[in-house]
């Protein structure tokens, strides 16, 4: 609802109905010391007013919900200028496209996302076409625990120098994210999967995931795919134009 449509139709407007309420409500406590008749007319004329304009409540309510969302927004756009160097750099993060690009997309992201898959053909595509764009990947898997083993059989690929491949193999495949379809996967990348299984076993890409997910929390990132440049933030499914987009916003216009 429009809240300047909601305002021309009450006759009071909100910071006018807080002073009318805090100035009815310190009548009233002062009138706490008199009799106790001398506290109604002030707590009847408070409930006559809501009464005849229930609308002011909901205005009061949807301004305070937008305060907070725009707050928020403040909070995490305050966060995307202090996390750079855990976006940018971290060396735990697998990265692709032009390694020395002036431009840097990160991505969020589950392999059993259904709108990472969707998403997948055109971060792939974009480095193609755009050859400033580097892509960092920040696994999030927040699908339960077959989306983890997925995450951590990707990231210990980068012993092997096969991420690339398998990231955009994992994320191609409809099958179940079992250690099974995984490893299935691997065999037809050309990973040796034995190393690749012992590789899993390090613990710091549990604590790589770790990471992400706090970082995820501080930038208000609660689903996938998240997508990150400079310092805008869009959750959500983009397309080809969409990342395009994205990137000309950041002021790097092709």
């Amino acid at each position: 609802m429009n809240s300047t449509f909601v305002s021309s139709r009450v006759p009071l407007s909100l910071p006018a109905l807080a002073i009318l309420t805090m100035f009815l409500s310190g009548c009233s406590t002062t009138a706490k010391s008199g009799p106790a008749h001398s506290q109604e007319p002030a707590d009847a004329a408070i409930e006559r007013y809501i009464r005849a304009h229930p609308e002011v409540i909901e205005q009061s309510l949807q301004g305070l919900l937008a305060k907070r969302e725009a707050e928020l927004r403040d909070h995490h756009k305050a966060a995307l200028a202090t996390k750079q160097q855990e976006l940018l750099h971290d060396p735990a993060s697998p990265i692709s496209g032009n390694l020395k690009g002036d431009i840097t997309l990160v991505e969020f992201y589950d392999y059993r996302c259904g709108f990472c898959k969707k998403a997948a053909s055109a971060v792939t595509e974009l480095q193609k076409e755009d050859r400033r764009v580097r892509v960092v990947y920040k696994d999030l898997p927040i699908l339960g625990e077959p989306s983890e083993l997925a995450a951590k059989a990707a990231l210990a690929s980068q012993a092997q120098g096969k991420h690339q491949v398998f990231h955009e193999a994992l994320l191609a495949s409809h099958a179940e994210m079992t250690k099974e379809s995984i490893m299935k996967i691997a065999v037809k990348v050309g990973l040796d999967t034995k190393r690749l299984e012992a590789d899993m076993a390090n613990p710091m890409w549990q604590t790589a995931i770790d990471k992400n997910r706090a970082l995820a929390r501080d930038l208000g990132i609660s689903g996938t795919p998240g997508f990150i440049v400079g310092n805008e933030l869009v959750p959500g499914w983009l397309d080809l134009k969409g990342l395009k987009e994205l990137i000309a916003r950041a002021g790097h216009g092709k």
